[in-house]
């Protein structure tokens, strides 16, 4: 499984959060506390937003803790938002395209997970994405798949309704094939202004995530989220299983249901 975190406020250095904490997201890539493997040495990736609607993208298939290029980047690049991933693959190649974030248009996309029975319904997955979606296609992950069918499923127009219909019809596609292997999905995805968090997962184990703001301490107002704490772990907060974090542009907190999820109305 891989780590990630993803920030909104006031624009920092990427390296503050990326490199500097006791438990940083680097130091992650070598030695994770709460992931299924303490290794997520398969990459790495940072999506960032500037002046430009569509935001910017390094990744790379060097480990995080081994690749300098990240350290000089992480130092100079400041943001206002920004997601960072390191990965450990489930099981396609270590490569560039397979790299987190996916970025298309203004939207940045990562994914912590992985849909169960892939290799068996990889192909029948790929045909739900329309082409003017497919095309973009250049990776061969799981994620880059569920990515782009929450374009297909209104993603721009509605992405709570995206996120709940896209994990309603991989999970319809997993039961059609007899697949027992669970679905897990933390995973969170942006427009450049507001930053959608989900934790959930098909059985009892969905990946850690946790969130915490700044509102009443004396740093600059903010909120950043992450698979695991950087540090103090008391002063993160857990995101509740099946849960949507919204953190919208002047930094208020949603927390809404999935809603397909939600009992049926009698």
């Amino acid at each position: 499984m891989c780590r990630w975190l993803a920030y909104s406020g006031e624009p920092l250095f990427l390296d503050e959060l990326i490199c500097k904490p006791d438990h940083s997201l680097v130091n992650q890539s070598l030695c994770a506390n709460e992931a299924k493997t303490p290794t997520n040495g398969d990459g790495f990736g940072i999506g960032w937003y500037g002046r430009r609607p569509e935001p910017g993208l390094y990744r790379e298939v060097l480990p995080a803790w081994n690749d300098q290029n990240l350290q000089s980047l992480a130092h100079q690049i400041r943001s206002g938002l920004f997601f960072a991933h390191v990965r450990a693959s489930t099981g396609t190649s270590s490569s560039r395209p397979n790299c987190h974030p996916f970025a298309h248009g203004r939207w940045l996309f990562m994914h912590n997970g992985q849909i169960g029975g892939y290799l068996q319904l990889r192909r029948r997955l790929e045909a739900l994405i329309p082409d003017r979606y497919y095309d973009h296609r250049e990776g061969t992950t799981d994620s880059e798949i569920l990515f782009f069918l929450l374009f297909a499923n209104g993603l721009e127009e509605d992405p709570l309704g995206a996120l709940s219909c896209t994990l309603a019809q991989v999970s319809g596609v997993m039961a059609e094939a007899g697949v027992s292997a669970p679905l897990r999905f933390t995973a969170a995805l942006t427009d450049g202004q507001s930053i959608y968090a989900l934790r959930y997962a098909s059985d009892d184990k969905p990946p850690s995530l946790y969130w915490r703001g700044t509102e009443e301490s004396d740093a600059p107002p903010s909120i950043t989220i992450v698979s695991e704490p950087l540090e103090e772990p008391e002063t993160w907060q857990a995101l509740p299983p099946d849960q949507v974090l919204l953190v919208g542009p002047d930094l208020l907190l949603r927390f809404e249901p999935l809603d397909f999820l939600r009992p049926a109305a009698e």
